[in-house]
């Protein structure tokens, strides 16, 4: 991988790394998520307060987390928070803009179906394959829950990740053009990827079957 030993892959995110995550994800898509959940600080903050822990796998090395990837199984996503949650951060006026861009990112999974929320590398360690891991881990997670297929979505002005999810077996299936997030959000078009996951142990039922929302566009 080019570093002086592979990293540690968890499928939990440990107690007392929220911090760490968050700030990976900010950092990810912080352009993304800014409009909904500025200023940075205090997204950060709601991030870490609101993970489902059991929902993201966490690539660690030299004790730090160096890679993230979020997803949705059993209705429930890496990154949380409800409208509850949202109105106590940020105030019922300040809040009702921000639920609106919020919504956008909202995904359903279809049957047989496991969501990414997102996929995020230090910058400092990426090019070194720790994203590859994490996208071959989620496979293994979906396989094991009966899944037929991987899904995320990849925005346009992001071709590096995109290149990445190909080189791991996803295949673009429809591009879907917003001109109306450019300036917003900052990209004009969204690419739905799936990747195939062979069957798990002769497996063929699991969380993955149950709908669920949460999540942002992947990166």
């Amino acid at each position: 991988m080019g570093i002086d030993c592979a990293p540690t892959l968890l499928r939990a995110v440990p107690a007392g790394a929220e911090p760490q995550v968050a700030a990976l994800y900010w950092e990810a898509f912080g352009r993304k998520l800014g409009p909904a959940l500025n200023p940075p600080e205090a997204g950060r903050s709601f991030i870490a307060e609101h993970l489902n822990h059991d929902r993201g796998i966490v690539a660690v090395h030299g004790g730090h987390i160096v890679g993230v990837a979020g997803y949705q199984l059993g209705g429930h996503g890496l990154t949380g928070g409800d409208l509850g949650d949202v109105l106590a951060a940020y105030g019922l006026f300040r809040s009702l803009p921000r639920l609106a861009v919020l919504a956008l990112f909202k995904r359903t999974p279809e049957p047989g179906e496991l969501v990414m929320d997102g996929i995020a590398v230090d910058a400092r360690r990426r090019g070194l394959g720790i994203g590859g891991l994490l996208l071959t881990e989620v496979a293994a997670v979906a396989a094991e829950h009966g899944c037929h297929r991987v899904r995320l979505d990849v925005i346009d002005v992001n071709p590096r990740a995109r290149a990445l999810y190909e080189r791991h077996g996803f295949r673009a299936a429809r591009t879907e053009p917003t001109p109306y997030l450019r300036t917003l959000l900052g990209f004009g078009a969204v690419t739905t990827m799936y990747r195939p996951v062979p069957a798990a142990d002769g497996r063929d039922g699991g969380e993955g079957g149950d709908g669920g929302e949460g999540g942002g566009i992947s990166a």
